[in-house]
C-alpha cells in the first residue's frame, strides 16, 4: 500500500483552478476515481456487492465555482483515456439506449443464456467475477455543470431509474421504453457529478420526490465562495499533469476484484454501523438508513487512491471523515427544500445572517425579501418562528444573529485529514 493517495496530488494539480473550495475539488476527485473503477472493484456485503459509484451534487450559490471544479476533473479523465461520459442532456429512454450501446445489441441476444445463468448464480451470493471480467461493463458518468439542464424539471421517472442503478448488483438490467422497444444492458453502472444552486435544486426535484428515496442516494456537497480573486491563474505544469494521469492509469490497472478488510477495519466498520448517530434533520431520515452503504462506496475509492485493494482502519477513518464533513453541511446545502411555505425566503434570511459578523436589523431583512411578502407582519412571524426553532437569536435593540448549532461528538474521524479551509467551513 502506498503511503500517500492521489487526493493530495489532485489538490496540488487543482491549484490551476483557483477560487474553488477544496471540498469541491476533493469530491470531484472522488467521483473521478469511482467512475474509473466502474464495477471492477467491489465490497462483498453479505449476498450483495457494493460498487464505488457515487451520486455527488455540488451545491452553492452562483460564483462558488462549481462548474470550474466539475470541468477540471472531466477534462482530466478525458485526457487520461476515459470515454464513458453521458450526454449533456437526455431523456430516460435515450439514456437507456445509450447505456445499452447499439453495437452490443446483437451480442447481448447471442449470449443471453450466459447472462441469465449468472443471474441465477448471484441469487446464492456467488461471484460474477469470471464472466464480468470477460465482458464489458456498460458505464455512464453523468457530468453536468447544472443538473436541471441534464434531467429537466420534476422528472421523477428518470430519478427513479437512476436510483435503481445506484446499487444495482445484477448482471443484466432490462426495461421496456415508451416505443415498445426492449433494452438489455449488461453490467450497468452509473456515476453522477453535478452542480446546482438551491433554487434550481427545488425546480429539478419536486417535494414529492422526498418519498422516492432518490435523494437519499445523493451526497450533497455544500461550498461557499472562497473570496479569492485570481486575475491570471497559472496552468498546472506538464510534470504535474503527467504525474496525475499516471496515478489514474495505475489505479485502473492495479485495483480490481474483491476488496479485503483486516480485523481492525472490521471492528471500526462494526462500531460505525452500530453507533453512528443519524443526522438530526428529519429530511435525511432515509439518507441515514443508507449511510453505511454510502460509506462503503467512499471507502472503495479511498482504498483505490492508495493503489491497493486492502482496506485497513486508517482508510475507514479517512473515508468516514470525508463523509462526516459533508454531512455537517448537508442541511445547509438543502436549505429550506422540503420545509414548506416561505422556504426560499427563510433560506435567504439565514444566508444574510451567516454571511456577516454583525447583527442584522429587521429593516435590512425587509429590503431583501419585501418583493416576496405582502406586508411586514408576515416577516415578523417568520422571524419569530425562526427564533422559536432556535435558528436565530434576537439581540434586543440591535437585530438578529444566527444561532450556532451544537456539534455532535463523532468517533472514527480525523479532522486533520482535511485542509484548513475545509475545517473552517464546518466550524473546526
Amino acid at each position: 500500500m502506498h503511503e500517500t493517495s492521489i487526493f493530495s496530488l489532485y489538490l496540488d494539480f487543482a491549484k490551476c483552478a483557483p477560487e474553488v473550495p477544496n471540498t469541491y475539488h476533493r469530491w470531484c476527485c472522488m467521483s473521478g476515481i469511482a467512475s474509473l473503477l466502474s464495477r471492477s472493484f467491489y465490497f462483498q456485503h453479505g449476498n450483495f456487492r457494493v460498487f464505488p459509484n457515487l451520486y455527488i451534487m455540488l451545491i452553492g450559490e452562483a460564483g462558488a465555482r462549481k462548474s470550474t471544479s466539475i470541468k477540471l476533473v472531466k477534462k482530466l479523465l478525458g485526457a487520461s483515456g476515459y470515454t464513458d461520459f453521458s450526454a449533456n442532456k437526455t431523456t430516460k429512454e435515450k439514456f437507456l439506449v445509450d447505456l445499452q450501446r447499439e453495437e452490443d445489441f446483437d451480442l447481448l441476444h447471442t449470449t443471453k443464456r450466459s447472462y441469465d445463468a449468472t443471474t441465477a448464480t448471484n441469487l446464492w451470493g456467488d461471484s460474477n467475477e469470471g464472466i464480468e471480467a470477460t465482458a464489458e461493463t456498460h458505464a455512464s458518468w453523468i457530468v453536468a455543470d447544472e443538473f436541471i439542464n441534464f434531467i429537466g424539471r420534476g422528472n421523477i421517472d428518470f430519478c427513479n431509474l437512476l436510483g435503481e442503478l445506484w446499487d444495482f448488483d445484477e448482471p443484466v438490467y432490462r426495461d421496456r421504453i415508451k416505443n415498445g422497444r426492449s433494452v438489455t444492458i449488461p453490467f450497468p453502472v452509473c456515476n453522477i457529478l453535478a452542480g446546482t444552486n438551491q433554487e434550481n435544486f427545488a425546480l429539478a426535484f419536486p417535494p414529492e420526490i422526498m418519498a422516492t428515496g432518490f435523494l437519499s442516494r445523493i451526497l450533497l456537497i455544500y461550498g461557499e465562495p472562497t473570496g479569492e480573486r485570481i486575475t491570471f491563474p497559472t496552468d498546472a505544469t506538464q510534470e504535474v499533469k503527467e504525474a496525475i494521469k499516471k496515478e489514474l492509469q495505475e489505479i485502473k490497472q492495479q485495483v480490481s476484484g474483491r476488496a479485503q478488510t483486516d480485523s481492525e477495519a472490521d471492528t471500526v466498520l462494526d462500531e460505525i454501523y452500530k453507533q453512528w448517530k443519524d443526522l438530526p434533520d428529519i429530511r435525511f431520515r432515509t439518507y441515514s438508513s443508507r449511510r453505511f452503504t454510502q460509506l462503503i462506496k467512499i471507502i472503495l475509492s479511498v482504498t483505490a487512491s492508495y493503489k491497493t485493494n486492502r482496506i485497513n482502519s486508517r482508510i475507514v477513518k479517512e473515508a468516514n471523515t470525508y463523509l462526516a464533513a459533508a454531512e455537517h453541511l448537508m442541511s445547509k446545502a438543502l436549505g429550506e427544500f422540503g420545509k414548506g411555505k416561505h422556504g426560499d425566503i427563510i433560506n435567504r434570511i439565514l444566508g444574510m445572517m451567516e454571511n456577516t459578523d454583525r447583527t442584522i436589523e429587521i429593516k435590512d431583512i425587509w429590503k431583501e425579501v419585501h418583493r416576496d411578502l405582502d406586508k411586514p407582519s408576515e416577516l415578523a412571524i417568520i422571524l419569530q418562528n425562526l427564533e422559536q426553532a432556535e435558528k436565530i437569536i434576537r439581540v434586543p435593540g440591535k437585530g438578529f444573529l444566527p444561532r450556532a448549532e451544537k456539534r455532535r461528538e463523532e468517533k472514527h474521524v480525523d479532522w486533520n485529514l482535511l485542509s484548513q479551509e475545509e475545517r473552517k467551513g464546518i466550524g473546526i
